[in-house]
């Protein structure tokens, strides 16, 4: 039996929990500062009140107080927040990661200095540790096409654990495997983490089309806009390849279920894909960003604003092409300008010819 300890409560983490514990193991799940209901009602109900589902009994939630009593002897310590908690979760994990433990990553994101170069969370992660720390550890991710709740109720997922050390891949996908959580491994950690990043870029413009047939009042008529979101899917898939080459991964991560696969199920519904849906019903971004849906967390909105606005200064430093990576582009303007909605459907695929 293994320990797993997790810092973070929200449902994607806490989803996690079922595989582990219905192997035989024991998770020590802690909630952040902004955890504390969750925690309590684990506590005193068993229930997750966002999952709505109770928790395995192998499962042991603990406030962030009790953080260090958690991490005590864990085997795997594992980072269950957001992007935009990257760095609390990073400070929060030098206190409480130990020599010899394998790191587990879900946080995905990117980040951009003012030169355009993209640095990837489990790099900005990284960064905080002292290198004797650092490399004490292994460090690995779970990357690919998995919804929470989908996890929880047991419905088939198929995700990729990443990382650079085949044997605590091997370790670590040993720890999840089940009949339902169906695990490959892969050491295109790199790959791997640009796919999660880069995909949520996309998710966005997945609503754009359905935003247009409630614009024209046809969301019920039988000719949708499949043609048009098929489009839009393709360049992102290739734009999504096109990062892979220029970042350092492996441009085939972007055929399976790092890339593809999950921008599809990003692309099937969630908070991106109602923002994107709003802009394409005619409402400009700064207006969804501040009012209809304010105060939403929204990862694929900040992998546009991050990852689209590097666009330029690499495009000045002679990195990239101006032709390059135009759907990006094109979101960021809407994102950062409200620009109008006009798929600039003939920059796609290479322009045409």
């Amino acid at each position: 039996m293994a320990t797993i300890a997790i810092l973070g409560a929200g449902i994607m983490a806490t989803a996690l929990t079922f595989p582990l514990t219905e192997n035989g193991h024991k998770v020590n799940l802690v909630g952040t500062h902004l955890d504390r209901d969750i925690i309590e009602s684990i506590q005193t109900t068993g229930v997750h009140p966002d999952l709505d589902l109770k928790v395995n009994d192998k499962v042991v939630a603990y406030q962030l107080e009790d953080a260090a009593e958690a991490f005590e002897g864990a085997d795997v310590a594992m980072s269950g927040v957001n992007s935009f908690g990257v760095h609390w979760v990073s400070e929060q994990l030098t206190k409480l990661v130990k020599p010899g433990m394998k790191v587990l990553i879900i946080t995905k994101g990117m980040e951009a200095d003012e030169d355009g170069n993209l640095y990837l969370l489990p790099e900005v992660m990284q960064s905080y540790f002292d290198e004797d720390l650092k490399n004490s550890v292994t460090w690995s991710a779970i990357v690919g096409p998995s919804i929470a709740g989908e996890v929880a109720v047991h419905h088939d997922t198929s995700v990729i654990f990443a990382g650079e050390d085949q044997e605590s891949l091997d370790y670590l996908a040993d720890l999840f495997r089940t009949d339902y959580y169906h695990v490959w491994t892969s050491t295109d950690f790199r790959g791997c983490e640009i796919g999660a990043a880069t995909k949520n870029i996309y998710a966005f413009a997945a609503g754009l089309g359905q935003g247009l047939l409630r614009k024209e009042g046809k969301q019920d008529d039988r000719y949708v806009r499949h043609n048009y979101n098929a489009a839009v899917f393709g360049q992102g898939q290739t734009e999504i390849r096109k990062f892979m080459k220029l970042l350092g991964g492996e441009p085939e991560t972007a055929d399976g279920l790092a890339g593809v696969g999950d921008m599809y199920v990003t692309s099937a519904g969630g908070r991106n894909v109602r923002a994107g849906t709003f802009v394409g019903e005619g409402v400009p971004f700064s207006e969804v960003r501040d009012s209809l849906m304010k105060g939403v967390t929204l990862e694929g909105v900040n992998a546009i604003r991050v990852i689209g606005g590097a666009m330029e200064p690499l495009t000045e430093r002679g990195v990239i092409e101006p032709e390059d990576f135009p759907l990006c582009r094109y979101l960021y303007q809407i994102i950062e300008h409200d620009a109008p909605l006009d798929m600039p459907f003939e920059t796609f695929f290479g322009g045409m010819k």
